[in-house]
């Protein structure tokens, strides 16, 4: 049965993985509203330019891991647009572009509707072309970072440090240390997220070359590797709830622990990637509705 262009494109897109560029968002527009500062506007804008960056590095990693052979009969992953060939190296480029060209379109919109001072805008926009650069960077071009294991700073970086502060400061116009808490956690609940996907992988991306942090450390420190970061994050969101939201909904995000528990316990246990391979639906899941019981607890916290 022959497949339709948006199946395909929705395909290659990813939809799975655009809770998680969304969550920094909502955490760093849940702490603006904490804060007396929340704006609806703003906070659809930077969901609109997360995604379409997140469908860049998307469709970046599609073209990057192909045109390298990462992306083969042996990965353990979801079929590809390139790898299956139903999208051509120049098409999935082509397509590159158009997102390059809307995600510069929707972020110049929301810099220009929530700040006025001209260092603000100019900072952010060089924020903006960095994180452009690092989602295509991560597995194009001759020496993609992806390949030398610094994908986990990157997405803890722009998932959780930059993602969480930036969006409250687009809000507020100025920046607190209470959201570096709350930022750390975001951030290693997305590097979760990523280390699973490497944990399935890397039987593959060793034979590739593709060194991610997994692949250097080794299967069974990834796994040890996957229970420090996501424990480390609730911790995180502790501290700050002891010490910055004074009511008991601030605590709303344990509700998750069993089911984040559970999650860690057979990432530990599971006995190679194939095994690994059902996990990243979980772990997605584990990170969004953390972040959600989280923001939920601000709101109700007023």
């Amino acid at each position: 049965m022959k497949t339709s262009p948006f199946a395909i494109w929705l395909s290659a897109a990813r939809p799975k993985t655009l809770p998680l560029a969304l969550a920094s968002i909502m955490t760093g527009s849940a702490l603006a509203y904490w804060n007396n500062h929340a704006s609806a506007t703003i906070t659809l804008m930077a969901f609109v330019t997360a995604t379409l960056l997140q469908i860049l590095s998307n469709l970046a990693n599609d073209y990057g891991d192909a045109v390298k052979g990462t992306d083969n009969d042996d990965r353990l992953g979801p079929q590809r647009a390139m790898q299956s060939g139903l999208v051509t190296q120049e098409t999935m480029k082509k397509a590159i572009g158009i997102n390059i060209i809307l995600t510069i379109i929707s972020g110049l919109t929301l810099v220009f509707i929530s700040l006025n001072q001209a260092m603000d805008i100019i900072g952010f926009i060089a924020l903006g072309l960095l994180a452009i650069g690092a989602a295509i960077a991560y597995t194009m071009g001759d020496k993609p970072y992806g390949y030398r294991g610094l994908g986990d700073i990157s997405v803890f970086i722009f998932f959780g440090l930059l993602g969480v502060a930036g969006t409250y400061y687009l809000h507020t116009g100025h920046l607190s240390t209470a959201l570096f808490l709350p930022a750390v956690a975001c951030g290693l609940l997305a590097v979760a997220v990523l280390n699973i996907n490497n944990l399935r992988d890397i039987e593959n991306d060793e034979a590739c070359g593709k060194m991610t942090l997994v692949v250097r450390m080794g299967a069974a420190w990834g796994r040890k590797y996957h229970a420090i970061i996501i424990a480390v994050s609730f911790i995180c969101l502790a501290i700050f709830s002891a010490t910055q939201i004074h009511s008991l909904t601030g605590w709303l995000f344990l509700a998750i622990t069993p089911f984040v528990l559970n999650h860690v316990v057979s990432v530990i246990r599971a006995p190679n990637g194939e095994a690994i391979r059902p996990m990243m639906g979980t772990v997605v899941q584990c990170a969004l509705f953390t972040n959600i019981l989280f923001s939920i607890g601000l709101y109700l916290s007023i």
